[in-house]
């Protein structure tokens, strides 16, 4: 089983890292700051918890002036940055997480401090209570850092606004009006890092959960420019073609579902056991003349704690079929235990869904 992230915050990353404050940060004292945060109640925090806490027990050890305290924050990400070359790295979210909680009220200095420390550890969940306070004043930074020379800063300014970024702070004005993001996006749409040109489409594909026909005007106007941006536009628009939404399938040349024929689907075992797989087996057809690019997913109504079914929809394939064409599948699904799913023994079902149409469902049961 694989480690918990919270265990990567131990003493082999602590004192360290105390090692480099002490470089920074006058008065520093090691041996207080390595037992401010390994206290009485450290084993019962998790990860959140535990970044949160540490940035506190540093806290501790600064001075009465936030701007002075986040000079030495972003002398201590330089350090780590340049004499141990790190970038990118996860347990660094310490320092964002520090900017985050005490530099509220000291927009200007806190948003020079993430220009810096960013590129060390991303500060996209640092940077989105700034956005509330003052989106004006933020997003004419975030426009200037998506022109910035480095990636990580240029990424910022898009994965920082996203309306619904995983685990981060809710910007419900963003996802009721988006307009303040896309000057953002637009800077970015052809950067030269993939690593951007992803976030780019990912904050898209946020948009397009709360205002799908704006998000298709928009990838209708960017679709054909490159090769790379043709990526962005299809990796923006997964959710809404998984919703099998006409128009975005329409975008990407999908064909008419009438120009198929296929089998119902035809389920190898009904019973299932948690922990085994759910068989079966279908084929299709192109009855046209010329080729077809067709969308192959499935739907697993999976039964919930209360009695009611949820769908969830799983890819199959994408592929053009030639005049004619007969294609055979035979797809396994698992129902082997997991961390984010949990399963109740009863009926569920199965259904194919052929360019965003759902064709018949099929029961089986689910046993312990």
């Amino acid at each position: 089983m694989a480690e918990p992230l919270k265990n990567m915050f131990n003493l082999g990353f602590i004192v360290p890292f105390s090692e480099v404050c002490n470089k920074h940060i006058p008065n520093f004292n090691k041996n207080h700051f390595i037992n401010a945060v390994f206290d009485d109640n450290w084993e019962n925090l998790e990860l959140k918890p535990r970044i949160k806490h540490i940035a506190h027990s540093l806290h501790k050890q600064l001075t009465d002036s936030i701007p002075i305290n986040l000079n030495y924050i972003t002398a201590i990400s330089e350090d780590i940055r340049i004499n141990q070359n790190k970038q990118d790295t996860f347990m660094y979210l310490v320092l964002c997480d520090y900017i985050e909680v005490y530099g509220l009220e000291h927009l200007k200095e806190s948003l020079i401090a993430i220009e810096k420390v960013t590129i060390l550890a991303s500060c996209e969940f640092a940077i989105r209570p700034f956005i509330i306070k003052d989106p004006e004043y933020v997003f004419k930074t975030l426009n200037n850092w998506s022109k910035n020379n480095h990636p990580s800063v240029r990424r910022l300014a898009s994965e920082g606004c996203r309306p619904r970024l995983p685990w981060g702070m809710g910007i419900p004005f963003l996802k009721i009006n988006p307009s303040l993001i896309f000057p953002v996006l637009e800077n970015l749409k052809d950067d030269d890092s993939l690593f951007v040109r992803r976030s780019v489409a990912n904050n898209i594909n946020d948009i397009s959960k709360d205002h799908p026909s704006k998000i298709l005007s928009l990838l209708k106007k960017w679709i054909g420019v490159s090769k790379e941006r043709n990526w962005l536009v299809k990796h923006a628009a997964r959710t809404l073609l998984k919703q099998g939404n006409s128009d975005a399938l329409k975008l990407f040349g999908y064909g008419d579902v009438t120009n198929f024929e296929t089998t119902v689907i035809h389920l190898l075992k009904n019973k299932v056991c948690i922990g085994d797989y759910l068989c079966f087996t279908f084929s299709i057809k192109n009855k046209s003349n010329k080729a077809q690019k067709v969308r192959l997913e499935y739907f697993i109504y999976f039964l919930l704690a209360k009695g009611k079914l949820s769908k969830k929809i799983f890819k199959i394939s994408e592929r053009n079929l030639t005049a004619n064409e007969t294609l055979y599948y035979k797809r396994r699904h698992s129902f082997k235990i997991i961390s984010t799913r949990k399963y109740y023994t009863g009926i569920h079902k199965v259904s194919l869904v052929i360019n965003g149409v759902e064709k018949e469902t099929d029961n089986f049961q689910l046993n312990k």
